[in-house]
């Protein structure tokens, strides 16, 4: 495996090896909080894997400790009050899977530390998911005043069960990385700090594969995914954008400000 390419865009690192695309969240500072210009770099980085012939997989990851804190929530709420996720731009792919064109090459995801909300969101969006032992994963929206958006809803049921999927996504509770690892949210558990080499092994045995029998394996088991999201993806969006401008948002919005419990009011 070889280096052919390697640059730097801000709060995202993109580098190919090979056949093998690394797309890395880079604000270990602010706990790789996910704001709309690293969904852009995200989106940008995922239209590069679909349209470059001599890309085959991509693997995202995190500098720092922690994978994501999750959404930097401030920066949001006005993206979410539109009742969508922001507007892609031409070339762009989804990298959470529900708009626009789907993408046809998979994903190995490598996750640590902290890895809530928007990160267990990717996490789901991704084809195979490697996690540090020290990985801790919730969907934190409910103590915020919303729902989660990113697909957690529409795949977590499915992935873990519906009743292991309503015991965290209503409370916003932590589960841990033996749990995930039961319950098959993740695929291997390893030691902090080689979480990127094993998803990395992982992408390397899939770049060595027909990339045509990779693609058309990916494209049979999507379209089962979108046949089963379609219905819940529409009604998603539509029910969130009362929730945005409730007080409840707000209050909620103030409470991760000011780091507190939030106090709502159901109004």
């Amino acid at each position: 495996m070889t280096d052919s390419a390697s640059s730097k865009t801000q709060d995202v690192t993109i580098e190919q090896r090979g056949h093998v695309l690394l797309i890395g969240w880079n604000r270990p500072q602010k706990y790789n909080a996910l704001t709309v210009d690293m969904y852009y770099q995200l989106a940008a980085a995922y239209g590069r894997l679909q349209r470059d012939d001599d890309l085959r997989v991509a693997v995202v990851f995190a500098h720092g400790k922690n994978f994501t804190a999750g959404l930097e929530l401030d920066g949001w709420a006005e993206t979410f009050s539109k009742g969508k996720m922001p507007d892609l731009r031409e070339g762009d792919i989804d990298p959470y899977g529900l708009a626009g064109e789907p993408l046809t090459k998979p994903v190995v995801i490598a996750v640590q530390g902290l890895c809530f909300t928007a990160g267990v969101e990717l996490l789901l969006n991704s084809d195979v998911r490697v996690a540090a032992t020290d990985t801790r994963f919730a969907q934190l929206e409910v103590k915020r005043g919303f729902h989660a958006c990113g697909g957690a809803t529409l795949r977590l049921p499915t992935e873990i069960g519906w009743a292991n999927a309503q015991r965290y996504l209503l409370t916003g509770d932590e589960w841990s990385a033996q749990q995930a690892f039961d319950w098959g949210l993740v695929q291997a558990l390893v030691e902090p700090g080689q979480q990127l080499d094993e998803a990395l092994k992982i992408a390397e045995r899939i770049a060595s594969a027909a990339p045509l029998g990779v693609k058309g394996s990916l494209r049979s088991s999507k379209l089962m995914r979108r046949t089963l999201e379609a219905d819940a993806l529409e009604h998603m969006y539509a029910d969130l954008v009362p929730i945005i401008r409730s007080e409840d948002m707000q209050e909620g919005i103030a409470s991760f400000m000011e780091r507190r419990d939030a106090n709502f009011k159901g109004r």
